[in-house]
């Protein structure tokens, strides 16, 4: 796609998401438009489908399927919060020119019409990509935190995703099973598992940007 296709698409996003923002109907009413209006296959949906889901619909759009989320429990907040504020600290410390970002907010991965993500946490480091409705374009860094729904959208779906959009690095918190699984795609298209002890540092920043895993295990272990 020529940087003039781009930015043509791109418009084209912000006018759906526009359009879909300026609706100002009812909860009730949207539902039952929604439904009335599309009928399509897992498969075939669009980010103008995207964009009329009810607002209080958690849902992510990939190749065209949509997939619907329940609320993030405590402890999967509690977590992010955690991760965020310590990636937050370093950049300003550093006075970096990266920002770190958090669900929900969405990112058209692809530049295409078939898939809106909403990554748990990333780091975005060309500000070109910050537009209106979210990101346009692939992230940096992206994390995702395993809750009791998503295992298989988390490690496999959006992993894939990830690597062929071209994110650098990507970081999974398995809070059920106390592990951090990375994969840093310039070295080694394997997995790195890590019990959740100690720190762990990020390659997109020469590892000196750590996490604490003790932390986040205990974290996990104090909460109910």
């Amino acid at each position: 796609m020529s940087d003039e296709e781009k930015d043509l698409f791109e418009q084209k996003i912000y006018e759906v998401w526009l359009r879909t923002r300026e609706q100002k109907v009812d909860c009730v009413r949207e539902e039952s438009s929604y439904a009335s209006k599309v009928e399509k296959q897992q498969g075939e949906y669009t980010l103008e489908d995207y964009y009329h889901l009810p607002e209080d619909v958690y849902a992510e759009l990939i190749d065209g399927v949509l997939y619907y989320h329940g609320s993030p429990k405590f402890i999967h907040q509690s977590l992010s919060i955690s991760i965020v504020f310590a990636i937050e600290s370093f950049i300003r410390k550093r006075k970096g020119e990266c920002k770190v970002l958090y669900a929900p907010l969405d990112v058209n991965l692809d530049c295409d019409d078939k898939t809106m993500l909403q990554p748990d946490i990333f780091i975005l480091c060309d500000r070109d990509k910050i537009k209106t409705w979210g990101i346009y374009g692939q992230p940096d860094f992206c994390m995702e935190i395993i809750s009791e729904s998503s295992r298989r959208l988390d490690c496999i779906k959006k992993l894939q995703k990830y690597v062929d959009a071209g994110v650098k690095e990507y970081w999974i918190l398995d809070p059920y099973r106390k592990v951090m699984m990375t994969y840093w795609w310039e070295d080694d298209y394997l997995p790195h598992v890590y019990p959740l002890s100690g720190k762990l540092g990020l390659k997109l920043y020469q590892e000196e940007l750590t996490i604490d895993l003790d932390e986040l295990a205990e974290m996990i272990e104090t909460t109910p």
